[in-house]
């Protein structure tokens, strides 16, 4: 039934209910409203009874009287008849009563010892509900009977049962009207997020997805929107890395390749070969560097994307201070005219010792390529954790730079491809550190900031 119009879902479960509680009024309805009219003849029996023979008549005369049927009474079914019978079964007086049903009142009499009693007899296929009366000294061997015949009854039950039969019937045969009309007010904001979907699928997704209820509806639309949302910039950040890889490489690619066609051609664009060939030899490190440092940011972004990203990360503890010391004293030959100052507090970290690696290159290999004479590493424990301080002395940064430094490709001035700092960033995220620049007295300053875990006891993370 699932590949039917809901409309017609809708009608099934409708008419199904409808269906399902008819025959369950139609089991029911008989035996309960059976019971109640029952009850109800009993007192229509009774009241009748009293107010024929009341409980003063001492006269056998005015018993007899009283039990004859008056001719001019008109006699219908909810007529309540009387008679006086004996314990053997004779009528004194009333209205006449098969033998069959003479017998069973006879029996029924001579064995009550209440006053009063209620009784059902089955005579010939129909039910007979009577009351009978024992009556006091002198007319101990006669009892007063009065009766009913089930015609009443049944007919009370069966006109309810048709009646209420043709309203269940109605609105099962009606109950498309309603389905109908709530199907299309449920499927009419479903076929407006199929548009929407179906524009999505197609990389339509300029346009936003109005989100105006909060039911389930309204929440299938805000996580479309949200999707929505995600792709969109997802698909402008795609064409931008690719327009920004694209430039970043062609740049070293066609100085290779115009120095290696100089050569080719015996002309030395540096003057000699052996400087020629080291500007292709620098410029290949360059493609090569950042290469790597796609390849790894790309690494990044997936362990970042996995459902449990914070498990994927080895959180094995390692000296901080030990492993930023080993990568100045890599880095350092690169530019020996900087003056370097290092203030390295001992600091344990529980995380990634080769993350943590890169991280410190990148941020130390920044620092050189923008420092005018000095670079300053600082590592300094406090009571919630550490701070990593890598500054330099090189101009200040624009605001707009550096709020996009950390950002893939988002490269300030004098930079390379601006990965760099993007890797940086994906490393402190994994870790739960932060990281940010902020412009100092005596340059800019690229600051980490980690925080201690409390299920790690003195480790910093």
């Amino acid at each position: 039934m699932k590949n039917r119009p809901l409309a017609f879902q809708i009608w099934t479960v409708v008419a199904g209910t409808t269906a399902g509680v008819g025959l369950l009024v139609a089991a029911l309805l008989p035996v309960v409203v059976g019971r109640f009219f029952t009850k109800e003849m009993f007192e229509t029996i009774e009241n009748a009874q009293a107010m024929r023979f009341p409980p003063k008549i001492a006269d056998f005369e005015e018993l007899r009287r009283r039990g004859t049927p008056d001719p001019s009474e008109v006699q219908t079914m909810r007529t309540v008849s009387h008679a006086l019978v004996r314990d053997d079964g004779a009528v004194v007086a009333g209205a006449r009563l098969p033998p069959q049903a003479l017998e069973h009142i006879a029996r029924t009499a001579s064995a009550q010892s209440a006053t009063t009693g209620r009784y059902t007899a089955d005579v010939d296929g129909r039910t007979l509900y009577y009351v009978v009366r024992r009556l006091p000294p002198p007319f101990r061997d006669v009892s007063v009977v009065s009766f009913m015949w089930d015609a009443y009854r049944d007919r009370l039950v069966r006109t309810l049962s048709l009646q209420i039969g043709g309203v269940l019937v109605a609105v099962f045969l009606l109950s498309w009207l309603p389905a109908v009309w709530l199907a299309r007010r449920l499927t009419r904001p479903l076929v407006r997020l199929e548009e929407h979907v179906q524009a999505i699928a197609d990389r339509r997704w300029d346009k936003p997805i109005p989100v105006d209820r909060r039911d389930e509806i309204g929440r299938l639309a805000a996580s479309i929107e949200r999707m929505r949302d995600r792709l969109k910039r997802q698909d402008e950040a795609e064409r931008s890395f690719l327009q920004r890889v694209s430039h970043g490489l062609k740049t070293p690619v066609m100085v290779v390749r115009s120095y290696a066609q100089a050569i080719r051609d015996g002309v030395f664009p540096q003057g000699d070969l052996m400087q020629s060939v080291d500007i292709i030899e620098r410029e290949a490190e360059r493609l090569e560097k950042g290469i790597r440092d796609l390849l790894y940011l790309a690494k990044l972004d997936y362990l970042s994307s996995a459902p449990a990203a914070a498990d994927a990360v080895a959180r094995e503890p390692f000296a901080l201070d030990r492993l930023v010391a080993s990568a100045v004293e890599r880095m350092r030959w690169r530019r020996p005219d900087l003056a370097w100052e290092l203030e390295l507090a001992p600091v344990t970290l529980a995380g990634d010792a080769e993350q943590w690696t890169a991280a410190v290159e990148n941020l130390i290999d920044n620092a050189i390529r923008h420092a005018a004479s000095r670079v300053a590493v600082r590592l300094a424990a406090h009571e919630n954790g550490a701070m990593l301080s890598v500054e330099n002395d090189g101009p200040p940064l624009d605001e707009n730079v550096r709020h996009q430094l950390f950002r893939p490709f988002g490269a300030g001035p004098g930079g390379e491809f601006g990965l760099g700092l993007a890797i940086v960033r994906r490393i402190a995220d994994l870790h739960g550190a932060a990281v940010f620049a902020e412009n100092t007295d005596g340059g800019v300053a690229f600051k980490v900031e980690f925080v201690r875990r409390k299920d790690e006891g003195g480790t910093t993370t």
